[in-house]
């Protein structure tokens, strides 16, 4: 086998796993950034369930107030 075909197939077999190692780690930035995106979404909701939630108790509370003053 030639010198140049065992050197070709040394330098395109580091240049595959370089190519595979760019792509994961573009992948693992995705899934990083859909994670947080999530999380965010999860906090938001949380956030707006606690509000809603308090208003909802306070309103309660006027009106059992307003009955027992009648």
């Amino acid at each position: 086998m030639p010198m140049w075909m065992k050197a070709t197939g040394g330098i395109g077999s580091i240049l595959v796993l370089v190519a595979l190692l760019i792509t994961f780690l573009k992948q693992l930035i995705a899934l990083i950034g859909f994670i947080a995106v999530a999380f965010k979404i999860v906090i938001f909701l949380v956030f707006a369930a606690l509000i809603l939630g308090i208003g909802f108790m306070l309103l309660r509370a006027w009106n059992e107030s307003r009955r027992k003053h009648e």
